[in-house]
């Protein structure tokens, strides 16, 4: 049996589009490679809105040229957003590529494939137009107790720093029936939280016309039966609605927790953006979801130093960082996007300026988020324990997972208490904060679950590391490297 590894770079759509092409290769009778072993075929999924994204992939290309060479019958697929952009200039600079497929044809991998290996040729077929809207292929997850669900693929929008759009096309809803018949089936096979995935989420049905689609569809989710957590990422604030925020302090399953990106606190850098709404109507959302759910932990994106932005626009930043009190975020510095518009406006900011910028506003998050980890202390909240979330769990004697608003904890078990799987729910009382994590050393219980049930199944399958670099963004994580740009979805 042929073996095959997946590296992924990029958003959350990339990390899910990943589990389609383990999917796809493992329908088609690969296996997926031990840890460490040199893989059969080595498929990258990329993301094209760095500005040093083709540099890392070529840079990986170039070193797995002389793993091939000296290893008969290897393969090597390039997928993703980077892809979709640069189309046969791949084959071109790295002539050692087998496959070259785009966004909206990820179902063609093990053909392409197939036909490269009997033709001996490189085969680059990307399609400008959705060809099998991707949740009907075959998935192979990360998680036996988490998924993702899509809602919709593509994005409306033209913000002037994403290319996304161009990329992944406009925006196609999938119909309710099938959100919700794969939701169903995910719990049937012991899924306990799902997190309904979209460039645009909230603007679920603008493709059938029906602007409440989406709080009905978190309504539907609270009525299935052993679904315990609904999340959703990313809403865009300008379609995010009353009817959204009625659904979610109203589902019991749907849970207080909110990613917004905010990009700016400044009305002439938001417009420049073409972000299509302004500081005070942002702030007016992030009052109103307070007001329905005061327990909500909200986080967000923010660039700095976007084209043109001044030192008063980034004041107007902080401004809103101060009133809003994310719980998290994940900044960015701005840094030129091939292909988009911001790339080639005037007044772009020098890289000393945006780097100053960049550490006051991490410095200011960073004081705002442990404040309002601090009023968590003393309080007692359930813990989906999860594998691979605490970094330092074997040196603490700590196991970790995701409060119920996302907030990332770490816990400790007494001894003789037996121990929770990855899955199963803990009762802890928080112990102490800091600004990306909570610590929980007063245990209160433990609750098993099918989710845990379903992951103590996977023991009795060997396993191996997945090969993703760079995943959605989580609360409380640390914001990403200065030097990059930012991949989001929103």
């Amino acid at each position: 049996m042929r073996t095959y590894e997946v590296r992924t770079y990029g958003c959350q759509m990339n990390v899910h589009d990943s589990e389609r092409l383990r999917g796809l290769l493992e329908d088609a009778g690969y296996v997926r490679a031990p840890e460490g072993d040199e893989a059969d075929v080595v498929v990258f999924n990329t993301c094209a809105v760095r500005e040093n994204a083709d540099n890392k992939l070529y840079g990986n290309l170039g070193h797995l040229a002389p793993v091939k060479a000296r290893k008969p019958g290897m393969q090597i697929a390039v997928g993703g957003c980077l892809a979709q952009k640069d189309k046969a200039s791949i084959t071109k600079k790295a002539p050692w590529v087998d496959v070259v497929f785009g966004t909206h044809n990820i179902g063609a991998l093990p053909v392409l494939l197939e036909r490269s290996r009997i033709e001996q040729e490189s085969q680059v077929e990307i399609l400008e137009s959705l060809d099998v809207f991707p949740s009907t292929l075959p998935t192979r997850r990360e998680s036996p107790y988490s998924a993702w669900v899509s809602v919709s693929v593509g994005c409306n929008n033209t913000c002037t720093f994403c290319i996304v759009p161009a990329l992944r096309g406009r925006e196609k809803d999938r119909r309710p029936g099938e959100i919700l018949a794969e939701v169903e089936a995910l719990v049937g096979e012991g899924v306990l939280e799902v997190t309904l995935l979209g460039q645009n989420v909230n603007s679920y049905g603008v493709e059938f016309g029906d602007r409440y689609a989406f709080s009905k569809l978190l309504r539907a989710c609270g009525e299935i039966d052993g679904l315990e957590r609904v999340r959703f990422t990313s809403p865009h604030p300008r379609d995010f609605t009353a009817d959204v925020i009625e659904a979610m302090a109203e589902t019991p399953n749907v849970m207080h927790s909110l990613h917004m990106p905010l990009q700016s606190g400044s009305d002439a850098v938001l417009k420049a953006m073409r972000r299509s709404y302004r500081r005070d109507r942002y702030l007016k959302i992030i009052e109103d979801v307070r007001a329905a759910m005061p327990d909500a932990a909200i986080t967000t994106d923010i660039i700095v130093g976007f084209p043109g932005e001044t030192e008063e626009d980034f004041q107007g930043t902080l401004d809103v960082v101060r009133q809003a009190r994310f719980a998290g975020a994940f900044t960015f510095q701005y840094s030129k996007r091939p292909g988009t518009p911001a790339e080639s406006m005037d007044n772009q900011v020098p890289r000393d300026v945006v780097q100053d910028r960049y550490e006051r506003l991490v410095a200011l998050q960073d004081d705002m988020a442990w404040a309002e980890n601090k009023l968590v202390v003393g309080r007692s909240v359930e813990v989906l324990v999860a594998e691979g979330e605490g970094r330092k769990d074997a040196a603490t004697h700590r196991l970790s997972g995701r409060a119920a608003d996302n907030r990332l904890v770490h816990f400790a078990v007494p001894e003789g208490v037996e121990t929770p799987r990855p899955g199963d729910l803990a009762t802890v009382e928080v112990t102490y904060a800091a600004p990306h994590h909570l610590v929980a050393d007063v245990f209160g219980a433990v609750r098993r679950t099918r989710a845990g049930d379903a992951w103590q199944r996977t023991l009795d399958v060997p396993a191996a590391a997945p090969g993703v670099m760079l995943g959605m963004p989580t609360l409380g994580a640390k914001p990403l490297e200065p030097s990059t740009g930012g991949c989001q979805v929103g």
